[in-house]
């Protein structure tokens, strides 16, 4: 059970409204962004970049999903691996191979980019502090420097929602399946 209340859209100010609608439209994600709404200013800012990330498309979905997937399995966040390994299938990674994904090197259902953005997601999340160059030299093959600055950023801010969601044991929304995330 949540350790916060989780409020609703009625809890907003009108003027808000709307961008709970978008908030909606992005994933079954009431019961975060009804913790978030306790700081108007966090859900305000949080929400509107991350619908508008999502609307201007820069970084495929796929990879995307891949980084948030990673990041979530290495931190155990099963709120995060519940809502996006779903959409991970979307981009024609199964379950069974989201389940899997720290095993990137193997990992029959992705092609060399796909390896290399999950490869990324975890320097991103263990080794930020000892990245070396070579990685970036093998991410500009692939990706301009709005995307690698974008999945760098949602890599990152995913750890700090994993965080967030745990810490404050958030409850899992009907209907999303849980996926567990822990080994």
């Amino acid at each position: 059970m949540s350790r916060i209340t989780i409020k609703t859209k009625k809890h907003l100010p009108p003027a808000l409204w709307p961008l709970w609608e978008k908030m909606q439209g992005y994933g079954a994600f009431e019961n975060q962004a009804g913790v978030m709404a306790h700081r108007l200013p966090i859900f305000e800012n949080t929400w509107a970049m991350l619908t508008e990330l999502a609307e201007e498309g820069v970084l495929s979905k796929r990879h995307l999903e891949l980084c948030l997937v990673t990041v979530s399995l290495i931190n155990k966040c099963t709120y995060c691996v519940s809502h996006h390994a779903p959409k991970l299938a979307v981009q024609g990674v199964s379950e069974t191979g989201a389940a899997r994904l720290l095993d990137y090197q193997t990992h029959p259902e992705l092609d060399e980019v796909d390896k290399l953005v999950v490869e990324y997601a975890i320097a991103i999340t263990n080794n930020w502090n000892r990245t070396r160059d070579e990685i970036f030299t093998r991410l500009r093959a692939h990706f301009s420097e709005a995307q690698i600055v974008e999945m760098t950023w949602r890599t990152a801010l995913c750890g700090a929602f994993n965080r967030f969601n745990d810490i404050l044991q958030l409850d899992i929304e009907p209907g999303v399946v849980v996926r567990e995330a822990a080994e």
